[in-house]
């Protein structure tokens, strides 16, 4: 079973980003991703005044699991949503594209990935 969690401490945030090859910082929320309790992923990211910013949806070293890392990317998209902020960007360089695709980033004419999140968890499937 796929579960995805918020991590509550820093300390072990700095753990698992070790273990997904990813840098680790103090100022990002972040989300882990287990599958039948092995863990398969992070998620860091940040609400700011222009929209969600994610930082990484990176897997473990050893484990590469797509379909938990979707299912992480879309609940940190959700939770940036619930919060009132309707926009999010991915920054980093730990996700690929194909990936960031399916969770439902566009890549804009600058190269940045972005969502528009108005309507998206209430409206059609996506």
């Amino acid at each position: 079973m796929i579960k995805v969690l918020p991590i509550q401490s820093k300390l072990r945030q700095e753990e698992i980003c070790i273990k997904c090859g990813v840098e680790y910082d103090a100022d990002l929320l972040a989300y882990a991703v287990s599958v039948d309790d092995r863990l398969s992923g992070i998620c860091q990211f940040k609400l700011t005044d222009k929209g969600g910013v994610i930082y990484d949806i990176a897997a473990t070293t050893d484990h590469y699991d797509a379909d938990a890392l979707f299912v992480m990317g879309r609940g940190a998209l959700n939770f940036i949503d619930l919060c009132g902020v309707h926009y999010a960007t991915y920054v980093g360089n730990s996700a690929e594209d194909s990936l960031l695709k399916k969770i439902g980033f566009k890549k804009n004419n600058d190269g940045v990935y972005e969502i528009d999140l108005n309507g998206f968890f209430t409206d059609h499937c996506h």
